[in-house]
């Protein structure tokens, strides 16, 4: 949102008080509380009618600090507000003569107490400054009614800060964008919405970014938080919040990878997800006409063809039209479903049904739903309805515990006949205008905040019914600590390299926001992908943290595209499976720190000033390198960091530090290994569940001489595991094992 109209003038319809004179400081229980006049205060007459600010300081973490700016008091709190995980610590306070110190570990802020000259100044590790708010940065705003509003007869008011940005600093993350990844430029809204790939609009708004010079700020309100990032100012990320308070923390590891650290201890980190959800998944796709006897044919196309199928996915029409969600199967279709998924389990799958919270008016559930008070309520009091998605929907009111109760009541009958885990769509066409909710929460900070609650509600009951290691959700909506409850995906695609391009894009982003998993609808979900770019996309899909093929109105089974697309989905899901030691304790570091499973190059090279706008390439965890093909004719480029690098398909040799332009076809694209890397690939093919450890080949790449490399193989859905030291002696591997496992060892050099 923007209040200027250039540098110096407000725009009209803005009145502004800004942050100018620290006039009190005082340290108390931990918090360093300020009171900021809006204007310079020189005589005891300047405090008649001058606006002041209260700002505190504490310290939920280390190295973490928090600012609460305040302008009146008196407006009783809204919530929900985002759940955080504080741990007691004690910051170092010092007041001097014309600053006061405030520290929490390596960071610190220093507020400048001089007349007219207030400064919120922010310190890393060797008092290096890192950002600072200063003048005409922290404000109050109202928008006025009228020439001769005042104060006390204007309109809606804002809290306002924003932080400097250095010469060559750049501003990532934001939840899930579309946009260019590098946000300087950019206006960014916090509106969970059901937009599409293609526009600005996203359905996971974080308020949450992270700069490459090492720090990240989080903006602790769950409302329209509204970021504008370089754009209205060019020397600052401005954010702002409707209101009378402004609460957000500046995070501070010194690095991208450490600041995403301490950000989801913070908010929360993922569980360890089961091995089998790394496999391939399968969809009936959207508005396909499709019954047991096609979904069978699908299943066995799969397996006559070779492909290892992980898990099947059945889509909307499960249920039957206009009753969407009734939670109940078909009958026209599916007669007897207990019996068909336990012929599907017999063949080693895991099952997937779609729901959402959006309960139609021809669906039983809704004459149970409106007598039970379960729904969000008009303020009158009424069943608030729509047509837009399924005629008459109500959507269910996630605070209220009865109607969780209720809800999860209803899914448990579907687990109950064998469903193993749930695609929770939608979430974002949340109301906001004339709506209650059963425990008060405010409407508008609820509208991103409801995808939260929606998605917690319905893990904890896969927890509660599948076990815990045993629960995942396919999600398309989140917010600020929604990385607690995976896995998500991108939304609705479309079937083209632009935006196979832009759901990189928005997965990178999502990265940076703390989500460790994250995948996408390989080819894309609107129209159907000509057979280059579903060959394309398959490879990138299938060296992702989860795999899935999924569309709208046509199915994705790999022989409709061509003969080759058969043989590109079973290579790449073959290989996922072998890799399945590595990329699982890429998956545990995930669960134990949250560092992403697909990671920008920034964050695993944050010296490398060449990785600062790579988007078309990422890590897949801190050893491979992918480069995602996105042209007709294999021509691909993207960038090397420096070092020796293996291609882990051909084993030739590449030396990096530079671009590179190479042709690949489709049975390859670039995807190297890190030099002095041991890589364990597992011995199977045919599955992403087996002992990882058991006969597991060490590939070690580009080893020197008398140089050893530890690494760890994981035991499936498990955080324990098992360790190798491979040192190279005389030209030969010499291997230590913690295991009496069978091993091999094969030599990259």
């Amino acid at each position: 949102m923007k209040f200027t109209n250039g540098y110096w003038l407000t725009r009209p319809e803005y009145r502004m008080d800004y942050a100018a004179h620290c006039v009190r400081r005082q340290a108390e229980g931990g918090e360093l509380k300020l009171l900021v006049a809006c204007r310079p205060v020189r005589g005891r007459g300047d405090v008649i009618g001058c606006p002041t600010l209260a700002v505190c300081l504490s310290a939920p973490a280390m190295n973490i600090i928090r600012v609460s700016v305040t302008h009146f008091d008196g407006e009783t709190e809204k919530l929900p507000r985002f759940e955080t995980f504080d741990v007691k610590t004690e910051p170092a306070i010092e007041c001097g003569e014309d600053h006061a110190l405030f520290s929490s570990g390596e960071l610190t802020a220093r507020a400048c107490m001089a007349e007219g000259g207030w400064k919120l100044e922010f310190l890393g590790r060797d008092g290096k400054l890192l950002t600072s708010s200063g003048f005409r940065a922290m404000a109050h705003a109202v928008r006025e009614e009228g020439e001769t509003a005042s104060l006390q007869k204007g309109g809606p008011s804002y809290m306002i800060d924003s932080l400097d940005l250095a010469v060559g600093e750049t501003v990532y993350g934001l939840g899930e964008r579309f946009t260019a990844y590098v946000k300087n430029g950019q206006t960014v809204d916090m509106w969970n919405a059901d937009g599409g790939t293609a526009s600005e609009r996203a359905y996971k708004n974080v308020p949450f970014y992270m700069t490459n010079r090492g720090y990240g700020v989080f903006v602790e309100d769950t409302s329209d938080v509204s970021f504008e990032v370089a754009s209205e100012k060019v020397e600052r990320v401005q954010f702002s919040v409707p209101g009378e308070r402004l609460v957000y923390d500046v995070v501070y590891g010194g690095t991208p990878k450490e600041t995403l650290k301490l950000y989801t201890a913070l908010t929360g980190r993922p569980p360890l997800l089961p091995a089998w959800s790394f496999g391939l998944w399968l969809s009936t796709s959207f508005t396909t006409s499709y019954d047991q006897q096609t979904v069978t044919s699908m299943i066995n196309g799969m397996r006559d063809r070779g492909i290892p199928l992980s898990v099947f996915h059945f889509d909307c029409y499960w249920m039957r039209g206009f009753n969407w969600c009734d939670l109940e199967w078909d009958p026209d279709v599916f007669p007897d479903p207990e019996k068909m998924l336990a012929a599907y389990h017999g063949m080693g799958l895991k099952l997937c049904c779609w729901i959402n919270p959006y309960i139609a008016q021809a669906s039983p559930l809704f004459a149970e739903g409106k007598r039970g008070g379960y729904f969000i309520k008009k303020t009158d009091g009424s069943v608030w309805q729509t047509d837009q998605w399924q005629a008459g929907m109500a959507i269910l009111d996630v605070t209220n515990p009865e109607a969780r109760e209720w809800y999860c009541g209803k899914l448990k009958k579907v687990l109950d006949q064998g469903i193993d885990c749930l695609k929770t769509d939608f979430g974002e066409r949340i109301p906001v205008k004339g709506v209650q909710y059963f425990d008060g929460s405010d409407p508008l900070r609820m509208h991103n905040y409801y995808s939260f609650l929606y998605n917690k509600m319905v893990f904890e009951l896969l927890e509660k019914e599948k076990g815990r290691g045993q629960a995942i959700l396919f999600a398309r909506s989140a917010t600020a600590g929604g990385q607690r409850f995976p896995v998500h995906w991108g939304g609705d695609n479309s079937a083209s390299y632009v935006s196979m391009a832009e759901t990189l894009r928005a997965g990178l982003s999502m990265s940076h926001s703390g989500f460790g998993f994250w995948s996408h609808d390989i080819s894309g979900f609107e129209q159907t992908a000509p057979a280059h770019v579903y060959k394309r996309w398959a490879a990138f899909g299938l060296l992702s943290s989860h795999s899935r093929l999924h569309g709208s109105s046509s199915y994705r089974v790999p022989w409709l595209f061509d003969e080759e697309s058969v043989d590109v989905v079973r290579f790449f899901s073959r290989l996922k499976c072998r890799l399945m030691p590595y990329l699982y304790q890429m998956a545990v570091e995930a669960h134990e720190s949250d560092v992403p499973m697909m990671r920008p190059m920034l964050m695993e090279f944050p010296d490398d000033r060449a990785c600062e706008y790579l988007d078309r390439q990422y890590m897949l965890g801190d050893r491979l390198l992918v480069a995602p093909v996105f042209d007709e004719e294999g021509w691909v480029d993207y960038y090397l960091p420096e070092g020796t690098w293996y291609s882990l398909i051909t084993g030739e040799r590449v030396q990096g530090g530079m671009w590179r332009r190479e042709k690949h076809g489709f049975m390859s694209l670039p995807l190297l290994v890190r030099g002095g890397t041991v890589l364990p690939m597992g011995k199977t093919d045919e599955s992403t569940e087996y002992d990882y450890a058991d006969g597991v080949e060490l590939r070690a790449y580009g080893l020197k001489e008398g140089e050893a490399c530890s690494l760890r193989v994981p035991l499936p859905d498990s955080s324990a595991y098992d360790e190798y030291t491979v040192k190279l002696e005389g030209g030969r591997a010499v291997v230590t094992s913690s295991s009496d496992k069978p091993y091999s060892v094969k030599l990259y050099d």
